[in-house]
């Protein structure tokens, strides 16, 4: 048996038949046991039934994409294995329930039948057999053996009589997989033990509001971002917050202007349909400079589009949806640490420049899981909004005065003097309806100048991989990780790239983004949208040529497909190693 440094188990079943649970519970173990892992899920749209698939990746390395190929399918039906046994890796191994699944005679790789519900079932229960496949795919391949039991109570012990029965279920597997010959070499265990978090995007995203200080939530749910709403619905009343289930996406965006306007940090979370229904609200913040926070996990559009597959085709909507000319700040995480950061320095943002901040989290961002190192909270400062010194004389406080840095202390209600007015329109520095062509210039200036020093910051870009390369990724999003993957195979191919991951994508950094176009020769611009909406950005901002890779499969880039495109950009015959090979795993 040989001990492996990246492996990639996929569990694929039913929708409602346990298989997903089994897949959380497998990364939950591997995590807990010291491994880093990367999960991906499909999900299907219908309310009932459907083919859903968990993938968990385990290393004892950073992993930052879901893999390449599947080194291990557990089917639970037959359509698990006519969907997914094509992205086994050659041999490969199958776990199948021979009950549901008859494997083809031609499958050359190994194969362990596991009937999983009769196993169950001897052990008190069919219900249990996501803990009997659970314990088998640990025992067979190492994964967080220690921790099993563990990860079953806290999951699944809320009832003892559930509780007993389930461990039951996951003893009854251990011993199963005991008896079983083992045929392949793969095995993986943790190395050392290391202290981390194991959060999914959209839980990040809630930990860092919560750390920057929000106090009101408004939403309306929606995938993928509803479990946001359900995060805060938990926790804000009881940290003397308050949460509110609006009756559509433009109540909630505009409650939490008016909390804004209150004085506390505000947020919503939504997808695509629902952020172009908030455009007007957003303008009014705008216009208001109110402080707001709208978390975006797009999906496949247009329209209710694909509610269950990921894409990067929102940033037209983040950057322009609205009437008029409407500030607003743009961030794009690229990991489920970057939730976290990024949602802290939006609500910062928000607070610093009075401006409405927009985050572009997606589909497969939100659910999966990753482990991260517990965050260093001492650098994570919380920032407030700049207020005006008291006191204030009566009728003089000019809320919209234009300073030099172009952001105005804001009263709050019931500060003595502080009254205003918060018009959506154009108004004097006093907030009073102003409608002169002179007027409208100043407060568009105002508006628009306050954000400019974003536009010369280096604080929201990620440069990795070589100084000097010919071929230059530029990314944004959650297709850093595979582009962070694609410069690691090129590099043990003698290929050096350069990767220049934007954070920021309203204002644009372009200052840091013209220094890494002007190190490389070519420009490589993926992104997971059907016009290459940020190459065009890119394109328009700075005055330059790139080369846009967009895909728009509902699915997220591979390391290979990226550097495939590299290769044929470059016009060379370089050969990208196939799934499985020892560079491929790296």
């Amino acid at each position: 048996m040989n001990n492996k440094d990246d492996l990639v188990i996929r569990v694929a079943g039913e929708s409602g038949d346990g298989s997903t649970a089994t897949g959380e519970m497998l990364a939950q173990a591997a995590a807990r046991s010291g491994l880093q892992v990367f999960t991906f899920r499909t999900t299907p749209a219908e309310i009932r039934g459907g083919p859903v698939m968990f993938q968990v990746r385990a290393s004892n390395a950073p992993v930052r994409s879901q893999g390449d190929a599947v080194d291990v399918l557990f089917a639970f039906n037959q359509e698990a294995w006519d969907l997914h046994h094509a992205d086994l890796v050659a041999p490969g191994v199958l776990l199948y329930d021979p009950e549901n699944v008859t494997p083809p005679e031609h499958f050359s790789g190994i194969a362990y039948p596991v009937p999983i519900g009769r196993i169950a079932q001897q052990a008190g229960s069919r219900r249990g057999k996501n803990v009997v496949a659970l314990a088998v795919a640990a025992a067979l391949f190492g994964l967080g053996r220690s921790k099993l039991e563990d990860v079953v109570r806290a999951r699944l012990g809320k009832k003892a009589a559930l509780l007993e029965a389930n461990l039951a279920a996951l003893h009854a597997g251990m011993a199963y997989a005991q008896g079983l010959a083992k045929l392949d070499p793969l095995w993986l265990e943790a190395s050392s033990e290391h202290e981390r978090l194991v959060l999914t995007g959209n839980q990040a995203i809630v930990a860092g509001a919560l750390h920057a200080g929000v106090r009101f939530f408004a939403g309306y749910p929606i995938t993928p971002a509803s479990d946001i709403m359900e995060g805060m619905a938990a926790i804000l009343p009881e940290i003397g917050g308050a949460f509110l289930q609006a009756e559509d996406e433009i109540a909630s965006a505009m409650a939490c202007v008016g909390a804004s306007f209150g004085g506390a940090k505000s947020m919503t979370a939504t997808s695509g349909p629902g952020l172009a229904l908030m455009s007007e609200a957003i303008g009014y913040a705008s216009m208001t400079e109110l402080p707001l926070v709208v978390v975006d996990a797009q999906r496949g559009g247009p329209s209710t589009g694909l509610p269950t597959k990921m894409e990067q085709s929102d940033l037209n909507l983040a950057l322009y949806g609205g009437h008029g000319d409407s500030p607003r700040i743009v961030l794009a995480p690229g990991s489920v640490a970057e939730c976290f950061h990024l949602t802290v320095w939006g609500f910062n943002l928000a607070e610093t420049y009075q401006s409405p901040v927009i985050i572009l989290s997606d589909y497969s961002l939100s659910f999966r899981t990753e482990t991260v190192a517990p965050f260093d909270l001492a650098k994570y400062p919380v920032i407030d909004r700049q207020t005006p010194a008291a006191p204030l004389q009566p009728g003089r406080y000019q809320r919209y005065y234009v300073n030099g840095s172009y952001v105005s202390p804001m009263a709050l209600p019931g500060m003595t003097s502080g009254q205003y007015t918060a018009t959506g329109l154009e108004h004097d520095a006093f907030g009073h309806p102003d409608y002169s062509s002179a007027r409208h210039v100043e407060m568009s200036e105002k508006r628009w100048r306050k954000l400019e020093p974003l536009r010369h910051s280096h604080d929201y870009v990620r440069r990795f991989g070589a100084e000097r390369a010919r071929v230059g990724l530029l990314c944004w999003g959650t297709t850093a990780g595979p582009c962070r993957g694609a410069l690691f195979l090129a590099a043990q191919q003698g290929l050096p790239l350069a990767l220049l991951q934007v954070q920021m994508l309203a204002p644009l950094p372009v200052d840091a983004i013209r220094a890494f176009v002007e190190s490389v020769e070519l420009v490589l611009v993926p992104e997971l949208n059907y016009q290459g909406q940020f190459a065009r950005l890119v394109q328009a901002e700075l005055g330059i040529r790139v080369a846009s890779f967009t895909q728009y499969t509902g699915m997220p880039f591979t390391r290979h497909a990226i550097l495939h495109r590299v290769h044929e950009l470059l016009g060379i015959d370089a050969p990208v190693e196939a799934p499985g090979s020892a560079v491929a795993r790296a």
